[in-house]
């Protein structure tokens, strides 16, 4: 049984008829019990389904990057669910219904520091991804202070490694040790930055696709 608070203007809590109330981070909203539909499978139903699944598969072992990554667009809404928008819009391919995330053009860090110049990576050396890139500190609101973002994915495990506040700008280098048993699996790897009090971050650059060592 739902309660309708501080008078019929007020908020709902719990269920009135169709109508659901619910609060979140102080905010009250409603929202309407969906009808029951004849067909809730139709292709564009699955599709979407299945680009959402790629999506999660792809975000949820970020929870902690993307927390940081995605703080600055985590408004009225989660910093995970600002990603999966992004990514969900800007990063799918394939044909129904066989879609996945394009990693070249996922982010999972977006805001306004300065970017990453000349960012690489080698996977060359056994247990570990080193990453590298151009002291840019200086231009633009960049800082020698800021910190590296890196981090690992490996798709067919849906394992994630990962530095949240690593070498500074100005070091021009980071490596990431990576478990034993990555070997020889695909790897994806992303580049950000974040300022040292964290309150900016900078859209993270794809690195490429490797092989673990």
């Amino acid at each position: 049984m739902g309660k309708i608070s501080q008078g019929i203007l007020g908020g709902i809590s719990g269920k009135v008829g169709n109508v659901v109330g619910a609060s979140w981070k102080g905010i009250d909203y409603l929202r309407i019990m969906p009808s029951k539909v004849a067909n809730p499978r139709t292709v564009g139903q699955v599709n979407q389904r299945t680009k959402f699944t790629a999506v999660l598969e792809f975000l949820q072992p970020n929870l902690d990057f993307l927390k940081k990554g995605y703080k600055n667009l985590a408004i009225k809404k989660t910093a995970f669910n600002a990603a999966m928008s992004y990514v969900l819009n800007n990063a799918i391919t394939g044909s129904a219904p066989n879609f996945t995330v394009d990693y070249a053009l996922a982010l999972v860090s977006k805001g306004t520091l300065l970017g990453v110049s000349n960012g690489a990576m080698d996977d060359s050396t056994s247990g570990q991804v080193d990453f590298t890139w151009d002291d840019n500190s200086g231009e633009a609101n960049a800082s020698t202070t800021d910190k590296a973002m890196v981090l690992v994915y490996n798709p067919s495990k849906k394992e994630s490694v990962y530095i949240l506040e690593g070498a500074d700008r100005s070091t021009g280098a980071e490596s990431v040790s990576i478990p034993a048993s990555f070997a020889g699996d695909t790897i994806e790897t992303y580049l950000a930055f974040i300022s040292e009090d964290g309150s900016k971050v900078s859209n993270s650059a794809y690195l490429g696709s490797g092989t673990a060592s």
